[in-house]
């Protein structure tokens, strides 16, 4: 997967207001529907991220689990906006990073034949989002693995060193 890796790459830029801002576009030649599916459907979604009891509409709240990770804690999350197929907005306490409140922001178009992902993620002003642009990319790359078909990225150490230096790391 090295071959497409600046197209897979987080970019990071500083709002006005100094927050940062991560965003990752990924696109696939598969329908909205599929790829909007594979983004929430209970099953898809626990092969490339975790999962979520609770309500799904806007507004409604539950436990979002990332199964992926060394240690999976559920941590109360909000479905802020929820517009099948075209976006989905949560949030939740990130609880076990003492990080805050989460927001990501997840809009599916259509561009041409191909479906595509924009996902945005703002962070505190002067924060270092290295290591948590590096993180959604691997979680983004296990998506794409469950959209696609593609393999799914290795563990997290063997990603990390092919990604690293995209990232300035390694």
């Amino acid at each position: 997967m090295t071959e497409d890796l600046d197209t897979r790459r987080g970019t990071v830029t500083t709002e006005d207001d100094g927050r940062r801002r991560l965003e990752f576009r990924r696109s696939w030649p598969d329908p909205i529907d599929d790829v909007w599916a594979a983004l929430t459907e209970p099953d898809r979604m626990a092969r490339w991220i975790g999962t979520y009891e609770g309500e799904r509409r806007p507004g409604g709240t539950g436990t979002f689990t990332m199964t992926h990770e060394d240690e999976a804690v559920g941590e109360p999350m909000t479905v802020v906006e929820c517009d099948p197929p075209r976006r989905l907005v949560v949030q939740w306490v990130q609880e076990q990073e003492g990080s805050g409140v989460w927001r990501v922001d997840l809009d599916l178009s259509t561009e041409g034949d191909r479906t595509v992902l924009r996902f945005v993620q703002f962070f505190a002003a002067g924060a270092d989002v290295t290591d948590y642009a590096m993180g959604w990319h691997w979680y983004l790359d296990k998506f794409d693995a469950e959209v696609s078909g593609r393999p799914v990225p290795g563990d997290w150490d063997a990603f990390a060193a092919e990604v690293g230096r995209a990232y300035g790391r390694g």
